[in-house]
């Protein structure tokens, strides 16, 4: 299979490009030439900038490819880029276009677990939902007008080895490993479906041809478990104590997190607050897929931490801030909190 795969440099595109390569297939990257990475040796790489439609076509033109994969297709790139103008730009040059959405371009409803019925958000496109849900109503446009032969997968909250997103997993380790206090909102009942990066990726190179994938969206995740949950397993699998502070409701207005303003950090995950409580299905990937995910949350998470030692990040020592999305974490603002919400 010739592949293309829109990002590459981190994360899920990075798992994808190493996963498609180790498969034996023809893979080529397509982004913007900032990140420095190591691809996989034969790995052909296109510089281009998705908000410059000349440089596009000039990388793209003519090119064919069996399947697309667009892991870059987050709003503070792609929501400056023409979507139409790369649609008409790939249709009838490629066999299948995957796109990687999200669990945030769905309206949120409290009866749970959401299949791939549920609507779609009516956040504006300048978010990062409203984003994901205006590209697949267009991608899905596109395939009642001419047959694009697109595939949109619809992930909660991935994580796994290379996780660029600074206020999952990785801080949680740091916070068991060091004895810092965790604090928790809501009591620790906040649910929210988990799912290990590389059943992701398996998931969308799987279904990559196949023609009863075509037109279709599929959500893809494992588990929904709760806060309280999710802290014990961690806590579990490091074999150290978690120090759980508890958040009063009557708090959380000055310890909550602003996307509008990513300089005020929250001092608890972002995925812990009520915004991301929800459990999705993922009936319909099972059933017309065949798909079965290799990890569950546990031995995920137990996967992910071995990597994390082997990396030697147990060492972090700065209160990094994350590129892409601002997020991070400050375990000084956090130890502050815990503080003062102890002593009354």
């Amino acid at each position: 299979m010739k592949a293309l795969v829109f990002g590459g440099s981190t994360f899920v595109g990075l798992r994808t490009v190493r996963e498609l390569a180790a498969r034996g297939h023809e893979v080529t990257v397509l982004n913007r030439g900032v990140t420095s990475v190591d691809l996989p040796p034969g790995t052909e790489r296109l510089i281009a900038d998705r908000t410059d439609n000349e440089s596009m076509k000039a990388a793209l033109g003519g090119r064919e490819f069996d399947a697309v994969f667009d892991i870059s297709g987050f709003v503070m790139v792609a929501g400056k880029s023409d979507l139409d103008f790369l649609i008409d730009l790939l249709d009838g040059q490629i066999g299948h276009y995957v796109y990687c959405s999200s669990i945030m371009c769905y309206e949120p409803s409290g009866n749970m677990p959401w299949p791939e019925t549920n609507g779609y958000t009516d956040q504006p496109r300048d978010t990062y939902g409203g984003f994901k849900a205006y590209t697949e109503k267009r991608l899905f446009e596109q395939h009642r007008k001419t047959g694009f032969p697109v595939t949109t997968v619809r992930p909660a909250a991935i994580y796994g080895p290379n996780n660029n997103i600074y206020d999952m997993e990785a801080p949680m380790f740091l916070r068991l490993l060091r004895g810092l206090p965790i604090l928790i909102p809501h009591e620790g009942l906040v649910t929210c479906s988990y799912g290990h990066v590389d059943d992701l990726v398996r998931f969308q190179i799987d279904i990559a041809g196949q023609d009863v994938a075509k037109g279709e969206a599929f959500n893809l995740t494992n588990e929904g478990v709760t806060t309280q949950y999710y802290v014990e397993t961690l806590a579990d699998i490091v074999g150290k104590p978690a120090d759980i502070v508890y958040i009063p409701e009557d708090k959380l207005p000055e310890m909550g997190f602003n996307w509008r303003n990513p300089e005020n950090k929250p001092v608890f995950g972002h995925l812990f607050g009520r915004m991301h409580h929800s459990v999705l299905s993922i009936r319909k990937a099972e059933t017309l897929m065949d798909f079965k995910n290799e990890y569950d949350f546990r031995s995920g998470h137990a996967h992910t931490f071995e990597w994390f030692m082997e990396e030697g990040m147990a060492q972090i020592g700065e209160n990094p801030k994350d590129p892409l999305w601002g997020g991070g974490w400050d375990f000084e603002r956090e130890a502050e909190a815990a503080a003062a919400l102890r002593s009354g």
